[in-house]
């Protein structure tokens, strides 16, 4: 399969953020600076836009980086944990899980929390200037749950504050976004729609190499009859691992994945477009897992070594269809920056001025040890914000989106077929609600578009 061109984002460094969104900015720097800071602002615009991807970056933020490597590679140990242990860590922390937990060939496992605007306004005003360290330190940070037992909670210990301090920052940079886009635009519409929802939704997200499917299946077998029966078969697919010799049924010979319709697809997360305002990410951190040669497969987890590493493409696996290319491109970003994300709600709200993306995450399928981690904020209206389309051209855009992925090869004809389009979701006087209840019916209800996918 011909690999997507790699594009690189759009990057503002966060002390321009800061800047472009204060109120102040315009009328007490100097000229030139004054000058620099349009230009970044029309450079936003133009990313977000209907001519660019709809995608940005932003790096050197303060505070993030410590947070960031603390919490992403705790996505993994969740995933991979006992169940009733999971369940209960979860509790403590005041997560929870927005997909089923209990297939162990899960490609995904998802671990979610409500993030309060009240909360942040607190986190701005009193700990987004402070140092990482004074925001994690054990001794200042109480949890609201006894932590009682040893190791496991050891490890676990800080999640959730490390899950709310992270997700503060990462809402703090979208709404910054959302009033450099209004002032561009001329209204107030997508700050205010943000803070009217009261709440935005974080996700811990670890993506599944095939060894954690593994162990997955290994631990299920343990508490089944089954399990003696494939036990010798099992043993085998563990040595095979460990010389490289493991074979997916659901790859072909090349690496690449099979769906349903045989079609190549190889991806972690399907083509979509999220319906929020903005989605704000971390970059990736990737883990790499392996256990010794001489491992018997009773007891996978706990002797499996796992080294945080770089990329091995050098890019995220973030995809995107790029309109003004018309093709698919592979998103790069700078180490541990954050990427801006415009959703269908923006794209609605702006009346065309920002473009929705549409994305999905691929494999990297040539290297079955390879898992991926990490942290989402997705930013929304209220749920009762209702949407006038008058002065919005949906159907026109739906035809649009349709052309451009139409006129060009087969993978993107495919993408095609599994995109409800936005002209059926979307009516004039639909609420919120309304709109995210229908876009999820027709992507994944019992008749959706990728309901079996």
């Amino acid at each position: 399969m011909e690999e997507a061109e790699v594009l690189e984002l759009y990057e503002i460094q966060y002390s321009d953020l800061m800047l472009l969104s204060s109120k102040i900015s315009s009328s007490s720097s100097l000229f030139e600076e004054t000058d620099r800071l349009k230009l970044i602002s029309r450079g936003i615009m133009e990313a977000l836009g209907p001519a660019g991807p709809g995608l940005l970056s932003i790096s050197g933020v303060l505070d993030a980086s410590t947070l960031r490597r603390d919490l992403l590679p705790l996505a993994r140990r969740l995933a991979l944990l006992n169940p009733d242990e999971r369940k209960r860590i979860l509790k403590e922390h005041n997560l929870g899980s927005d997909v089923p937990l209990k297939n162990p060939d899960r490609s995904v496992s998802s671990f979610a929390m409500q993030l309060r605007y009240a909360q942040w306004l607190e986190s701005v005003q009193s700990e987004l200037s402070h140092r990482v360290d004074s925001l994690v330190n054990p001794e200042q940070d109480h949890l609201e749950v006894d932590i009682t037992r040893e190791s496991q909670d050891i490890e676990f210990q800080n999640l959730g504050n490390t899950f709310r301090k992270l997700g503060f920052i990462m809402m703090d940079l979208g709404l910054r976004i959302a009033q450099i886009c209004d002032r561009a635009i001329g209204e107030q519409e997508l700050e205010q729609s943000l803070l009217d929802s009261c709440v935005a939704k974080g996700r811990l997200i670890h993506y599944h190499s095939a060894l954690d499917n593994i162990i997955l299946n290994e631990a299920r077998n343990k508490k089944t009859a089954k399990r003696l029966a494939n036990g010798r078969r099992d043993e085998k697919n563990c040595v095979r691992y460990r010389h490289g010799l493991l074979e997916d049924p659901n790859l072909d010979k090349n690496g690449n994945e099979i769906d349903s319709s045989g079609i190549h697809s190889n991806l972690w997360q399907q083509w979509h477009y999220d319906y929020g305002i903005f989605t704000v990410l971390t970059a990736p951190l990737f883990i790499s897992s392996s256990f010794p040669q001489a491992t018997e497969p009773n007891d996978l987890f706990s002797v499996c070594c796992d080294e945080e590493c770089p990329s091995p493409s050098g890019h995220t696996y973030l995809q995107i269809f790029y309109p003004n290319k018309n093709n698919v491109c592979t998103v790069k970003v700078s180490a541990e920056s954050f990427i801006i994300q415009v959703g269908e709600s923006a794209d609605i709200i702006s009346k065309g001025k920002l473009r929705a993306a549409l994305h999905s995450v691929s494999r990297a399928a040539k290297f079955e040890s390879l898992s991926r981690q990490a942290f989402v904020v997705f930013l929304q209206p209220a749920w009762n914000k209702t949407f006038s389309i008058s002065d919005y051209p949906v159907k026109e855009v739906s035809e649009e989106r349709n052309l451009s992925i139409k006129d060009q090869n087969q993978i993107n004809q495919e993408i095609q077929k599994i995109l409800p389009p936005l002209s059926s979701r979307l009516k004039d006087g639909m609420t919120f609600a309304e709109f995210s209840r229908e876009t999820t019916k027709q992507y994944y209800g019992g008749s959706g578009l990728q309901s079996n996918r």
